[in-house]
């Protein structure tokens, strides 16, 4: 990755300059996924679950910063640290689990893509789904522009998402008061509305973004003093902010949209039944009978641009993780390529076989391994930045860890609860075949115990300090020694400069 200099002054050159990461990270916040989950939430509880999204984003926003700090103060990414701290063993467990959280992450990407060339073109979803695997390769070559191109790219398709929900949301008419209520007036009326306020969490913050996030400000070339770590942090901190406060406002609007829509004491029978199951596909079979074809056409340009930005910093996780478990490095172009081959085809034959429903299905189930996969990110990197052998100086202080810990196990108590509730409703529902249900049964009580003491171990295994981890990593075998320090000389000698 070519570094990025970072200009003294003017001081707005040097804000400019740290520009670009968290943008890149906001996009997962409005991944296909989320918006799937925010339109069903706005369809069935109005404005009344808006301060959810606020706490959620809120927390992401102090985790987020947690991430870009890791790589900031001490120049290596989550997945380089877990590689240090941990055994082998765990770390290939770690690695597998990452790398199924992005192809996860991938599934609502691809799918939502396809909704959106169905809609713009009418092209059936199967082959949206395969022209999903082919036009993110075309984002992907301005990485060889230098990072900045890309990170322009991903922003600019941030407020292509942006406009064109708010140009709909314009149209739909909500109640300001009403929404101004909703943000800031927590409540819960039904127990339907604290499900999806569960899953409306569960769905915001993504593991892979926690292991990229910490790698793109490593992108940044600044001061290794003490200050100069402190001024990249918050510098990082505030550009992490304005990302996740414009992620927040265009959340803000998709909920708005179906808020108002589906409020509509004039509404017709058949939007009352999009409302009461609303997906991608049927948004915009919604948008067009509510507000007119335009509006369908303008969401299905945000839907593209959202699956498409998201995609790219998903590959950029992938590849960062996959640098980072097992010192190896691929092309952006053959790791995007080798991800979307194997994600494309569940997709394909979902959509083929179940068609828009099916692929709706899909998407529940993405959320539900994402669920399951953030504390293998979140732990470890509340871990690494409350360590002072990693981080110095610059560790969380006691009152911030205790409160990092306290919400990360709140975020994984939520997780865990909606994954919970949704396999027994699936079985409970008899929606899973007997066959399957049985299965299920029998494997979620070992699995839950070993699920239990991964994250234990996680918590509880003992630093190695760096001395003995030095020690232990040149005494490990002359030659993986040789070729880890080869592979970093090799890794410093293709840096280049890019200058602002």
């Amino acid at each position: 990755m070519a570094l990025v200099q970072i200009q003294d002054t003017p001081q707005w050159k040097k804000a400019l300059g740290f520009i670009g990461p968290g943008f890149l990270v906001s996009v997962a916040y409005l991944d296909p996924g989320n918006l799937e989950t925010d339109l069903q939430a706005g369809a069935d509880h109005k404005y009344q679950l808006l301060w959810i999204v606020f706490v959620g984003l809120s927390f992401a926003l102090i985790i987020q910063s947690r991430s870009a700090k890791l790589g900031v103060a001490t120049g290596k990414h989550l997945a380089e640290h877990c590689k240090m701290d941990y055994p082998n063993p765990i770390n290939y467990c770690l690695w597998i689990l990452a790398e199924i959280a992005v192809m996860a992450a991938d599934i609502p990407q691809v799918i939502g893509t396809a909704f959106a060339f169905n809609i713009l073109l009418g092209a059936p979803i199967w082959s949206g789904v395969l022209l999903a695997g082919l036009n993110t390769l075309l984002l992907l070559g301005l990485q060889r522009y230098g990072i900045r191109k890309l990170e322009i790219a991903i922003g600019i398709l941030v407020l292509v998402v942006g406009g064109c929900f708010c140009s709909v949301m314009a149209h739909a008419k909500p109640n300001p008061k009403e929404i101004m209520k909703g943000m800031f007036v927590p409540e819960l009326r039904t127990s339907s509305a604290t499900s999806d306020a569960i899953a409306l969490l569960g769905a915001l913050i993504m593991p892979h973004n926690l292991f990229l996030h910490s790698a793109l400000v490593i992108s940044r070339k600044i001061s290794r003093t003490s200050d100069g770590i402190r001024s990249a942090s918050k510098f990082f901190f505030l550009e992490s902010g304005l990302a996740l406060f414009i992620a927040f406002l265009i959340n803000v609007s998709v909920i708005s949209v179906t808020g108002g829509v589906c409020s509509n004491p004039n509404i017709t029978l058949e939007n009352k039944n999009h409302c009461d199951d609303i997906t991608l596909d049927s948004a915009s079979f919604l948008l067009k009978n509510a507000l007119g074809n335009w509006s369908s056409k303008l969401y299905a340009v945000s839907l593209l641009a959202s699956g498409q930005s998201s995609t790219v910093t998903g590959t950029y996780a992938g590849q960062y993780i996959m640098q980072g478990f097992l010192e190896l490095k691929m092309e952006l172009w053959l790791r995007n390529l080798v991800t979307r081959c194997i994600v494309i085809l569940p997709s394909l034959m979902v959509c083929i076989i179940g068609g828009a429903s099916g692929a709706a299905r899909l998407i529940i189930i993405a959320s539900m391994i994402l669920s399951f996969e953030l504390p293998f990110a979140l732990v470890p990197l509340l871990k690494f930045t409350s360590s002072a052998a990693k981080m110095g100086e610059h560790k969380n202080s006691i009152m911030i860890s205790i409160v990092l810990w306290f919400l990360g196990f709140c975020s994984i108590a939520i997780n865990m609860y909606f994954l919970g509730s949704t396999l027994i409703g699936w079985i409970a529902s008899r929606r899973m075949p007997k066959a399957a249900a049985i299965v299920a049964g029998t494997l979620i009580v070992p699995l839950a115990i070993l699920y239990i003491a991964l994250l234990v171990y996680l918590t509880l295994k003992k630093e190695v300090p760096e001395v003995n981890r030095r020690d232990s990593i040149l005494s490990s075998g002359g030659s993986s020694g040789r070729q880890s320090n080869n592979g970093d000389q090799g890794i410093r000698e293709e840096i280049q400069m890019e200058e602002i």
